[in-house]
């Protein structure tokens, strides 16, 4: 067994805070989990450590493709899976950290086989977003697969045509797939720490962070992106506070309008992130401003001493 560490919870709770404590606590190094930080050129907005933070302790998963490449679940397990055997070869916990829930959950459940799907069944559905709507779609999802929509986005098509060709393919949607999956011997024993919030305190963080982004240059970071060549039809460009702003660079919306789109949609994802970690089992439960972090790390330690080949002494050796 492998034993990891997890840090998950909605956004802008705090999750990098305890997770740079712990790693530099226990000589460690960070994984991150979350969807949009793979992207390079996507800093301000995706909220990634800053560069004093990168330097004191080392994350993996950061910066790793462009705006305009696809990054799945499957990629995100394989490529974790490998930092983790070379941090456990090192006699490292990893801290894998973010809010993407179903990254974690492909990593340490693992993925199910994809099945084939004809080229014709993607084609339908495009041409179907194309005449109806992108909104359209996904509340066909809601229908068909409650679970797959509440983790996906109501306006990435990408993630929604996907879920809805396997359905259509299969004749299961992708929740059931996961379900009726066959995994090899688990290899990975997480330890699940999850932070909350109450919704109110965490609603009015998120807006605050929001007007924080646009003081550190967001709107710059954005028109950099345009200026590249980076549309609303890449990946990376259909996130949480770089997409609302497309209207405000065409002169089709106030910069006021937009801001309040990014703080209510990234108030929106927070609620489906709740829905998400609900049907988790964690290990241990955390409110963002009660944490003692000499209790977690004794947490930390009974872990270790169940999952390790190695006792806790010989780690703190090695330090």
């Amino acid at each position: 067994m492998i034993p990891v560490i997890t840090i998950q919870g909605p956004t802008a709770v705090g999750k990098s805070a305890l997770a740079l404590q712990l790693a530099e606590e226990l000589n460690s190094e960070i994984i991150s989990a979350d969807s949009r930080q793979v992207y390079k050129l996507l800093n301000i907005g995706t909220a990634k450590p800053s560069r004093e933070e990168q330097e004191k302790i080392k994350h993996h998963l950061i910066d790793i493709v462009y705006p305009d490449q696809n990054y799945s679940a499957g990629d995100f397990a394989k490529d974790a899976f490998h930092v983790i055997k070379n941090l456990n070869e090192h006699n490292k916990i990893p801290i894998i950290v973010g809010g993407t829930g179903f990254y974690i959950q492909s990593l340490v459940e693992g993925i199910f086989d994809a099945p084939d799907i004809s080229p014709e069944i993607r084609i339908n559905l495009k041409q179907t977003a194309i005449e109806k709507g992108t909104e359209f779609l996904y509340e066909r999802l809601k229908k068909i697969d409650p679970d797959s929509a509440e983790r996906t986005e109501p306006n990435d098509l990408n993630r929604v045509i996907r879920a809805l060709e396997v359905y259509e393919a299969t004749g299961k949607t992708i929740t059931q797939h996961w379900q009726q999956q066959v995994t090899h011997k688990k290899i990975i024993q997480a330890f699940n720490i999850f932070i909350s919030d109450d919704r109110d305190a965490l609603y009015e963080r998120i807006n605050k962070r929001v007007d924080a982004m646009l003081e550190k240059g967001l709107l710059q970071e954005m028109n950099e992106l345009l200026k590249i060549g980076y549309g609303e039809n890449d990946h990376g460009m259909n996130t949480v506070g770089y997409k609302e702003l497309f209207p405000f660079f065409s002169k089709e919306k106030k910069l006021e309008e937009c801001i309040e789109e990014i703080k209510k949609h990234t108030r929106n994802y927070a609620k489906r992130q709740f829905t998400w970690f609900r049907k988790i089992d964690f290990d241990l439960t955390l409110q963002v401003n009660k944490i003692t972090f000499l209790n977690v790390l004794e947490k930390i330690l009974e872990f270790y001493e169940i999952y390790s080949d190695r006792r806790w002494d010989d780690h703190c050796q090695n330090k």
